[in-house]
């Protein structure tokens, strides 16, 4: 009898000390605290854009988590406390106003960061200025070209004239090309078709001063010269001379070659 009388005795106090042991266990399993700090950050976000703030790291991000405050790309703030819950870091930048720290850059990485764009920006400007460059020498010698041809319209048709009185039709192109830009660009179609970069027969893509051609694409019988706004310059015919006319569907181009 008393040996069974101290084994419910010991069974009592065993029922006793097992609720102490599982809450002294409890703190294991809670998220972890707030680290007080006094850090500084830049927001990291979007340029134009913000990083908003919610109330609570805790409760799931929405209107009603929603501080109503924001911090737009580029603001230096104050960091009062960190924590890491669920894989994230979260700041404190005041009671109740908590931001993701992945959306924030420290203040040295922000400033190597702006100085890369920086860098970027000004090579990507000097890149614009150069192209800039160019494209208006190469609109100056279109003018010349488009100008130049224009010029010799009402001139008669004469097969193997070059100029500067009659034409035929490789014999006009060599000329203005030769007379405006100095450049030598052959005599014939059929060697014409040969230089420059082919493009797209198409009043979208064509450009002034780019050679026409008729007939094969490899042995022309037919050059002219576009002038813009869908029409060309050619020495037609006989009959015609030196005229300015409409691109035509009926009378298409085969292909088209810029020099310039």
């Amino acid at each position: 009898m008393k040996f069974k009388s101290l084994l419910v005795k010991v069974l009592m106090a065993l029922a006793l000390v097992a609720p102490v042991a599982a809450s002294a266990q409890a703190p294991a399993a809670q998220a972890a605290t707030v680290k007080a700090i006094n850090r500084q950050v830049v927001v990291n976000y979007v340029s134009g854009y913000s990083v908003k703030a919610w109330k609570n790291y805790k409760v799931k991000l929405g209107a009603a988590n929603d501080t109503g405050i924001s911090f737009k790309h580029g603001t230096t703030l104050t960091v009062v406390g960190e924590v890491k819950y669920k894989k994230r870091t979260w700041y404190k930048i005041a009671d109740n106003e908590w931001i993701l720290a992945s959306y924030t850059l420290s203040p040295k990485a922000w400033a190597k960061k702006a100085a890369a764009a920086k860098k970027a920006a000004a090579k990507a400007a000097k890149k614009a200025a150069a192209a800039k460059k160019v494209s208006k020498s190469k609109q100056t010698k279109q003018n010349k070209v488009v100008a130049l041809a224009k010029a010799q319209v009402g001139k008669p048709y004469v097969w193997g004239a070059a100029g500067p009185y009659s034409f035929d039709c490789s014999g006009l192109t060599s000329y203005v090309y030769s007379r405006a830009l100095g450049k030598y660009i052959t005599r014939t179609t059929y060697t014409q078709v040969h230089q420059g970069k082919t493009v797209a027969v198409s009043t979208a893509t064509l450009k002034k001063g780019d050679l026409l051609f008729w007939g094969s694409k490899s042995s022309p019988y037919h050059v002219g010269i576009y002038v813009g706004g869908g029409k060309f310059v050619h020495a037609a015919t006989p009959s015609q001379g030196v005229i300015k006319q409409s691109l035509s569907y009926y009378f298409w181009p085969s292909t088209a070659k810029r020099l310039i």
